[in-house]
């Protein structure tokens, strides 16, 4: 089922008894942001299960009339009633056979794949004339502060736009893309657009700027190229000569499930993200075009920020109480300007906090593992399967189980791992053998330091981290390690026998199963 908009996905959510509406009213300056983080850490126990309910703010502070809505993919449940599956992983299976198609060897083959390139037909895009994000249209008088937008914690720079889709166009090809990335509001016309230097709106910004110089706009700049140049000061330009003109950006705010999850994706560079929406809703995203920027938005939105990005302008942007459940330090980055905001009439504002996990996006992020194992299998197939915990914050550490077929494979799947995508800053990684349960973190605790022989087993290397790594010796470099947790062979070096695990026979198990009422412990 594909979800129209932002509100039937709301109506769906309350029919399933997964939403609350808040009366009560309640200050978008850390108020809002102290009961989601309360509702989110809700325990197996509580009503809704792990995750608590997603909430729907109905009296806000300072903003009459306003809703907000938070903790909407708060929990498993919910994340797969937004994709409209019984499980995540029958989204990777959907992903595998399409992964699976051969190229036809003759007319009967053909034949076969007609309905499959049918069902391709339906993820494309469709540009209509108008939608509901354009029913009321404002190009003077903006401000940002119109919103209710959440100040999340204390430390907090400001109030900060946290679950936007931003949608920019890359210079070379066209090809749009979709990336959610904070936004901190500095004043009702500007604001701060936090993509981090690995992020493909940061590319097409470093793109543009190459551009503007090869053309003559300016001479080849060094640390205007790095938009990530680390200096003190406001608002000013870049370190450098300047790189005259700027890139237009579009910010779409409550869009419908399948749109706003792809956005948060690690897709590969080729693919457009409105393609990965159209394939999770079986339906293409609807698009139409902006006022004032040449690009195309999702035609339901509840709000569309336009503007653009000056390309010799950076600003202090941060701190921001972020997913590591620290303080990212103030940073300098691109600014955003508007030019024109059109919304539904009454808008919701969709939003989320980040902070200690569990929170909201711990949910997604296991959404993401779950959906992008065939793709990790398509580049490394011995993986059977993966595991980013929810405390390691997508990042930190991951838990992959191998098949393993010759020695030193555990060492190839790391540097494997640390060459794909968004997976190259993973702080930490441990492989362990096929029959190790890698969702179940005390089993892989125990095989994992039982296996081990630190000093044999643990690698280190060097390169790109995290930017929200605060322990990493400089900004975006750092360390990183990999464990070999599987059981070590003769031709790796090991002589000694390795020990059979314990385990009760089958026939033992069976008998005792039969009898079990007779001992009482039921």
């Amino acid at each position: 089922m594909a979800y129209y908009d932002l509100r039937e996905w709301i109506s769906a959510v309350d029919k399933a008894g997964e939403l609350k509406r808040i009366k009560a009213e309640a200050d978008p300056v850390l108020e809002i942001g102290e009961v989601t983080d309360r509702v989110s850490k809700w325990g197996p126990r509580g009503e809704h299960g792990p995750g608590g309910p997603a909430l729907l703010f109905e009296n806000v502070k300072g903003h009459p009339g306003a809703k907000v809505l938070i903790n909407q993919f708060g929990s498993e449940r919910r994340m797969r009633l937004a994709l409209d599956v019984d499980s995540l992983d029958d989204i990777a299976d959907r992903i595998k056979a399409f992964m699976d198609v051969k190229s036809p060897q003759g007319l009967l083959d053909k034949i076969k794949m007609l309905p499959m390139l049918a069902e391709m037909g339906k993820f494309f895009p469709k540009e209509v004339a108008t939608g509901p994000c354009k029913e009321v249209i404002q190009r003077d008088n903006l401000s940002l502060l119109d919103f209710p937008i959440l100040q999340c914690w204390p430390q907090d720079g400001g109030r900060f736009i946290t679950l936007p889709s931003v949608i920019t166009k890359d210079p070379k090809t066209g090809k749009r893309n979709v990336g959610t990335y904070r936004m901190q509001v500095y004043d009702g016309q500007t604001a701060g657009m936090h993509w981090q230097r690995q992020k493909q709106g940061a590319e097409h910004y470093r793109e543009q700027m190459r551009r503007a110089a090869a053309a003559g706009e300016a001479h080849p700049v060094t640390a205007a190229l790095d938009m990530m140049a680390r200096s003190g000061g406001g608002s000013r330009v870049a370190e450098g000569k300047q790189v005259a003109g700027r890139m237009d950006v579009a910010v779409a705010v409550g869009t419908e499930p399948a749109v706003m999850f792809s956005s948060i994706v690690p897709a590969p560079p080729d693919i457009e993200e409105y393609m990965i929406a159209g394939f999770l809703r079986q339906k293409p995203v609807e698009l139409v075009k902006c006022e004032t920027v040449d690009l195309e938005v999702p035609a339901t939105s509840e709000i569309v920020l336009e503007g653009y990005v000056q390309l010799d302008e950076l600003r202090m942007e941060g701190p921001f109480g972020d997913h590591t459940g620290f303080y990212t330090p103030e940073d300098l980055y691109p600014v955003f300007h508007l030019t024109c905001i059109t919304h539904r009439k009454d808008p919701i504002y969709s939003t989320t906090i980040v902070g200690k996990p569990p929170m909201e996006d711990a949910w997604m992020g296991k959404a993401v593992e779950r959906i992008f194992l065939p793709l990790m299998r398509l580049t490394i197939p011995e993986i059977v399967d993966v595991n980013l915990p929810v405390e390691g914050i997508f990042h930190n550490l991951m838990i992959v189980s191998i098949r393993k077929s010759y020695p030193g494979q555990a060492r190839k799947v790391m540097n494997g791992i640390w060459a794909l995508g968004q997976a190259m800053s993973t702080k930490c990684i441990l492989v362990v053998d096929e029959d190790v349960n890698v969702q179940d973190l005390g089993e892989v605790a125990l095989k994992v330091l039982n296996n081990i022989d630190p000093e044999r087993d643990i690698q280190f290397t060097l390169g790109p981290v995290d930017s929200l790594d605060h322990a990493s010796r400089l900004p975006d470099y750092g360390s990183k390690m990999g464990v070999d947790a599987t059981r070590k062979w003769p031709s790796e070096g090991f002589t000694r026998p390795w020990p059979d695990e314990i385990r009760m026979d089958a026939k033992t198990r069976e008998q005792v199963t039969k009898r079990w009422k007779e001992f009482g412990l039921e």
